[in-house]
């Protein structure tokens, strides 16, 4: 997700020691924008076990991600609660910034990947233990989700300063989180054994994701406003230009993935006379959805190319480029799935091998940072 911090200035004529940071800087500068590398890791595994051509060993790459992300997220979560712990003067200064607080949301949409990792690798690893576990997490991560998506909001009507000059996609992000939880419940559904567990998991799935798209396709029509008066934002933000990918790729898939599970979930229940209402509202409008990000798409592929004249200085704000191509990725795979339209499955497979390589470059340059230490900055302490 993009990122506002610049790297700090080396003194002149001095490079920056190729050495990791102690480990107590790297506690007290820790923020919660390091999930978004959880994000990218975990989609691209996801993407990858879906892909729609027989590659030998891609299945076993994929799940070596998943697995890879769950270590990720673990020590993503020790080192930012230890930051809690010991510097909680400095860590709880992020409910005043006005970017940095906006990354909360990348904490539950960085575990729903694990989520729905447990769904497609776990139960054939584990079997129904898989889904249990998955369950729990995704109670989990839809609370995070909803506090995420009312508490920075709220932070941002009472306690900090914005202005639409100032604003980029970012402010996604907490909002987003949900309808990331609602698709994964979509996922999650099916796989449970009781019927009215079912229906629970369903309908909170379909809150959540109301509690999200019509909000995040407000946000939009406001960010082409400001894009229209103000211009693009700077350099450092550059990767924002995809951030809507990511609300309206996880809107259709979770209209598709929801739509999908609805009919046998409400004849279950005695509803069955929603069940194809429910599945051709989220064909008809997952399809929808997706041709809408055709547009921000094309128009993010122009931002970047302008960006790329101009010279792209390297941040953490990099991996906004995984996750909404992602998720717009695995949306697309869905509807090659659906469509007997062979195009779709064209064009998800090259989507996959893209982010496939965004990933990799990306998590190279990440790599290089963390060993020269100079992606642990939070901006909160700037000045400090």
């Amino acid at each position: 997700m993009t990122d506002t911090v610049q790297l700090r200035p080396a003194s002149p004529g001095l490079k920056p020691s190729p050495s990791l940071p102690s480990l107590r800087e790297v506690v007290r500068q820790f923020t919660p924008n390091w999930f978004a590398v959880t994000m990218g890791t975990g989609i691209l595994a996801l993407a990858l076990a879906q892909f729609p051509m027989p590659v030998p060993g891609l299945k076993a790459v994929a799940e070596g991600l998943w697995v890879f992300n769950i270590g990720l997220f673990t020590l993503f979560t020790a080192l930012y609660a230890a930051r809690w712990t010991f510097f909680f003067d400095g860590a709880k200064q992020v409910f005043s910034h006005s970017v940095m607080s906006m990354y909360f949301g990348c904490v539950p949409m960085g575990l729903a990947t694990i989520v729905n990792g447990f769904l497609a690798f776990g139960i054939a690893r584990f079997g129904h233990a898989a889904v249990d576990i998955a369950e729990g997490l995704w109670w989990l991560d839809a609370g995070l989700a909803l506090v995420c998506g009312i508490a920075v909001p709220f932070l941002m009507f009472t306690r900090q300063t914005h202005a639409i000059d100032q604003m980029t996609a970012v402010w996604l992000l907490p909002v987003v989180a949900a309808e990331v939880a609602a698709a994964s419940g979509g996922l999650l559904g099916p796989h449970l054994a009781d019927a009215h567990h079912q229906l629970t998991v369903l309908i909170a799935s379909y809150v959540l994701w109301a509690c999200s798209v019509p909000l995040a396709m407000g946000i939009l029509a406001i960010l082409v406003l400001r894009m229209a008066v103000h211009k693009l934002p700077p350099a450092g933000m550059a990767a924002s230009s995809w951030l809507a990918l990511g609300p309206i790729g996880t809107g259709a898939l979770g209209l598709l993935v929801l739509g999908g599970a609805a009919p046998a979930i409400f004849a279950a229940n005695g509803l069955g006379d929603y069940g194809a209402a429910a599945r051709g509202i989220g064909l008809v409008g997952g399809l929808l959805l997706w041709a809408y990000g055709l547009w921000w798409a094309a128009m993010a592929v122009l931002i970047t190319l302008r960006y790329l004249r101009e010279g792209l200085p390297f941040n953490l704000g990099w991996w906004g480029y995984t996750f909404p191509v992602g998720v717009y990725t695995v949306c697309t795979l869905k509807l090659a799935a659906l469509l007997p339209i062979p195009t779709f499955g064209v064009f998800g497979a090259a989507l996959v091998i893209a982010l496939a390589a965004i990933w990799l470059v990306v998590g190279a340059r990440t790599v290089r940072g963390v060993w020269r230490g100079e992606l642990f900055v939070s901006p909160c302490l700037q000045g400090d």
